[in-house]
């Protein structure tokens, strides 16, 4: 691919290859996660980054565990 080509559409060092039936197509490779970092700080300083429902149950024997 030409150096023109690579800049128009943002391809840097990863792509993804998508095949499809008669063609295949070439997109820049998303990044798992990005921004996630930015957006948990955020949350926590709106107090957004509570549990929704309790990490033991009351029904639970984690005696059963040791």
């Amino acid at each position: 691919m030409s150096k023109t080509i690579l800049e128009k559409y943002n391809l840097r060092d990863k792509v993804d290859l998508i095949l499809e039936e008669g063609q295949i197509v070439i997109k820049a490779a998303d990044t798992p996660r990005k921004g996630w970092g930015e957006a948990f700080k955020k949350m926590s300083e709106n107090g957004d980054d509570r549990l929704l429902f309790n990490d033991v149950f009351e029904d639970e024997n984690l005696e059963e565990w040791k």
